[in-house]
């Protein structure tokens, strides 16, 4: 073929280069993902943050907006990032802007903003043309030591400025605020955490080099979100902070409310990070419309700037709180998921990072910082001593210096003459001599620069120390990361929580002791004993719980909080309950409807409830009985460890015949004396080997004969004569009277008797209402069914005979009676109690006075000793007080 091309041509053709085009769209894309993932999506590993955001916080350094100046327009700033150093858009800076200044976005705001910058509701930001802002004390902490060429800079765009390539943050931002963004073929998604526990967990790491990851984590302890909540679990946290992916489960922090009508209604306090408030209400009327949540009559957003969050949710007058509250978590983003993927740049190249790495990538960057700065200090302040040397060269040459200058004809001449005048003074030097004010010349200012002179060669030897000592220089890093917590740190907002199969909440719970009180309408609330002041006996007591007019406290007694209670209803049902999850409450408080904490039937209520210390405890679990038994006076005996495996549903612990209900229920060790008494004033005593242990499902046998009209069991005790000899029997009656009684005047007998008379009751002491065993070094506590509760000590209640009525333990209004008695182990508490002795008039409105001739009342012997009501037909008179 004949070549027709000019020679101009053929050498064209000659210079294009055929390539493969696959092989070149693959080097094109990985260019344009590269320059994504470095330039826009991904922060640096050093200060944290993506480019757009280390702009905007050194155009407004520069333009001088720190927290102590004018607010300036947001556009201004934006035209200045644009302009200058960010060429990508308006809308793409604005909306950077924003963030950075919303609360709610982050855990520590870089930028202070004024005017309408959104709102949690997803309400959008006013256009920047109204809004206003500067930076904040914590954005400036970010840039401080800019000027000290700590770190390096960059052309920017058009090669007209000159932007730092990096922060020198004193903040580890990226781990105090976190991160997101998505790249080309990677992405990042970093939790915020809380600055107090990150420099714990930065000082730590300088400690020790080779502290372990677990070990960071007794430190930084999970993600901290701006917007609180409770995080759930903390497995997928574990895991992102060992290998740099895992998950974060947070929900909304919420509380129940019962207003005036008796409903219900679940108060959200707290939604999670990046949780529309409006969305989220919008979801939930869905799901009430749809049919999928039942039992929410309505649902309100009362959210505003100045309470913050508040979604109600009115309950229906049947729900289950605890169902519609698991129902909400399940189906809307009161509970949400976030996968933690710690990626960022790392010496220009993405990296995914642990904990440990994340801290130590900060660390070593701050360590350059130090290096840096202080080699820039150690320049400036040579420069500095050198010219002053110069100067003090020529005050000791003045005169000398002075005709010099004046017999020159040019200042270049003079500089000359001045190097070459063999003072040893060098150009710079007699530059600066010259410029020198004549007023530096008096004796005066000769002492000054002296001094200044002095004290800079002291802080350039200190400065040479620092660049020739490493481990000074991490002591710096640390004093100054303190400085940083002790001017911006603050407590944590987002709780954790610890699943049952991960770590033992036990472990996470302080042991105390706490006083378990529930109403007779099944409110149940635990308080700290300390509440409780010890009263005298006769006292009239203080507020043991608000209840409603038909309700009263029926049980309170005292248990630690890593303690499991056994609850035993009516009905014969069992279920179990950790203390720790008994609602805390004030003593005046009325409490959680037990309903919302145990699956009980709306038709049963809690009669007795056993504290065992611990249920996986195979050896006291399998030596161990609990005894039950009913107002009919059956009696049953039943192995703990039939009562080991707790089930939410509950198990039968007893078989209820029709018309009877359970009553008691105790743990025994199988060598017990039981004693149950009746409220016409008998008790029986037989040995606990007299009842068989049989399964739950069992009726039980007949402890005590019940045969007359209203005669009913009002309680059991059962005591071990070997080790609790101390014992004695405590009898009380409704109009509060009571006695102690040694068990050996109770005779043993089998089970099913009659028994034998344990108190004298007449219309002065009401029915018999309660029986306990007691030692010496417990305290009492009685509760009436008006509320008022008094403590007073066992020990100063009288010890008498089987039939007499004993003593008045408490004053009674009219129409009240006492509803429950419990007893307390001092010693065990006696250290959180204040003032044992002081008598407290809380409840009522006597003084002093009126509560001490109370006690004389009732404290006088002859009402306790040969009074005849004392005193029985066929019986012995009872021993003096």
């Amino acid at each position: 073929m004949e070549n027709n091309l000019e020679p101009q041509e053929t050498q064209d053709f000659n210079r294009i280069i055929p390539i493969n085009i696959e092989e070149q769209m693959k080097t094109a894309y990985i260019d344009y993902s590269m320059s994504v993932i470095v330039g826009r999506a991904l922060p640096d590993v050093r200060d944290g943050l993506k480019p757009v955001h280390r702009r905007i916080l050194f155009a407004m350094n520069e333009l001088g907006m720190s927290h102590n100046k004018p607010y300036k327009k947001s556009a201004r700033i934006v035209g200045e990032v644009l302009g200058k150093y960010h060429p990508h858009g308006d809308t793409a800076v604005y909306d950077t802007m924003v963030r950075m200044a919303q609360d709610w976005s982050m855990r520590y705001r870089m930028i202070d903003g004024q005017g309408n910058y959104g709102s949690q509701d997803g309400d959008g930001p006013a256009a920047m043309r109204y809004t206003e802002a500067r930076m904040t004390r914590f954005a400036e902490a970010m840039l401080q030591d800019i000027e000290k060429e700590t770190v390096d800079f960059q052309l920017n765009f058009d090669d007209s400025l000159q932007e730092p390539t990096v922060l020198p943050t004193r903040i580890p931002q990226l781990l105090v605020n976190g991160s997101s963004g998505i790249a080309v073929g990677m992405a990042t998604n970093m939790m915020p955490h809380n600055l107090s526990e990150v420099v714990d967990g930065c000082v730590a790491y300088i400690d020790n080099r080779e502290i372990t990851i677990d070990e960071l984590m007794q430190h930084v302890k999970a993600p901290d979100f701006p917007t609180g909540g409770t995080i759930y679990g903390m497995e997928g946290i574990k895991a992102g902070f060992h290998f740099g992916r895992g998950r974060v489960v947070l929900r909304g922090k919420l509380h129940l409310e019962t207003k005036s009508s008796g409903r219900e209604q679940i108060i959200i306090t707290e939604v999670p990070y990046q949780v529309n408030r409006d969305a989220l209400c919008n979801r939930i009327g869905e799901l009430v419309n749809e049919k999928i949540v039942e039992g929410i009559a309505h649902v309100n957003n009362e959210s505003n700037n100045k309470e913050g969050t508040r979604l109600v949710v009115d309950l229906k007058r049947d729900a289950v709180a605890n169902v519609v509250i698991n129902q909400l978590f399940k189906f809307t983003e009161l509970q949400t998921s976030y996968g933690i993927n710690n990626v960022a740049i790392v010496k220009g190249r993405p990296k995914i990072l642990s904990l440990k790495d994340l801290i130590s990538e900060f660390v070593e960057f701050r360590h350059d910082v130090v290096y840096r700065r202080t080699q820039y200090e150690l320049r400036e302040a040579e420069k500095r001593a050198h010219i002053l040397q110069g100067y003090l060269i020529a005050l000791d040459h003045l005169d000398e210096v002075i005709a010099m200058i004046r017999a020159s004809a040019t200042p270049e001449i003079a500089k000359d003459n001045l190097v070459n005048a063999g003072w040893g003074l060098d150009e710079i030097q007699a530059k600066a001599i010259l410029e020198l004010r004549l007023q530096r010349l008096t004796g005066m200012e000769r002492d000054k620069i002296k001094q200044e002179y002095d004290e800079l060669m002291k802080l350039i030897a200190h400065l040479k120390e620092i660049l020739g000592n490493e481990s000074l220089r991490y002591d710096i890093i640390k004093n100054e990361l303190t400085e940083v917590k002790e001017k911006f740190g603050d407590a944590r907002k987002t709780e954790i929580t610890y699943l049952d199969n991960e770590v033992s909440i036990k472990d996470l719970i302080k042991e105390e002791d706490v006083v378990i009180t529930i109403s007779h309408l099944g409110y149940i609330k635990r308080t700290s004993a300390s509440d409780y002041r010890a009263q005298r006996r006769g006292g009239r007591g203080v507020m043991g719980g608000k209840t409603r007019e038909e309700d009263y406290i029926e049980h309170l007694f005292v248990a630690s909080t890593h303690h499991t209670m056994l609850f035993f209803t009516e009905k014969g049902r069992c279920y179990w309950l950790n203390v720790y999850e008994i609602p805390e409450g004030e003593k005046n408080s009325k409490g959680r409807a037990i309903q919302n904490l145990l699956q009980i039937s709306p038709d049963d209520k809690i009669r007795t409830i056993i504290d065992i210390k611990d249920l996986r405890d195979l050896d006291f679990v399998n030596n161990h009985f609990i005894v039950l038994c009913t107002k009919k006076g059956v009696i049953k005996k039943t192995a703990l460890a039939d009562f080991s495996r707790p089930r939410q549903t509950g198990v039968n612990a007893i078989t209820i015949i029709e018309g009877d209900q359970l009553l008691e229920a105790r743990l025994t060790n199988g060598s017990c004396e039981i004693m149950m008494a009746i409220n016409s004033g008998r008790a029986i005593r037989f040995p606990e080997n007299k009842v068989r242990p049989t399964g739950r499902g069992a009726i039980g046998v007949a402890g005590i004969e019940v045969e007359n009209e209203g005669e009913e069991v009002v309680g059991m005790i059962c005591v071990n004569p070997e080790t609790e000899k101390d014992k004695t029997v405590l009898v009380v009656s409704e109009k509060g009277y009571g006695k102690r009684t040694p068990f050996d005047e109770y005779r043993i007998t089998n089970r099913g008797g009659k028994g034998v008379k344990t108190i004298s009751v007449t219309d002065k002491t009401g029915k018999l209402v309660g029986v306990l065993d007691v030692s010496e070094k417990e305290d009492l506590m009685i509760t009436c069914k008006s509320g008022v509760t008094i403590r007073m000590k066992v020990a100063d209640i009288s010890e008498q005979g089987r039939a007499t009525q004993g003593v008045k333990l408490i004053r009674i209004d009219e129409g009240d009676e006492i509803a429950a008695i419990t007893k307390l182990d001092v010693e065990e508490v006696e250290e959180k109690m204040e003032d044992e002795n002081e008598v407290s008039v809380e409840a009522t409105g006597e003084n002093s006075n009126d509560v001490a001739e109370g006690i004389n009342e009732t404290g006088n012997s002859s009402e306790t000793t040969n009074s005849p009501e004392n005193t029985s037909e066929g019986e012995e008179t009872a021993p003096s007080a």
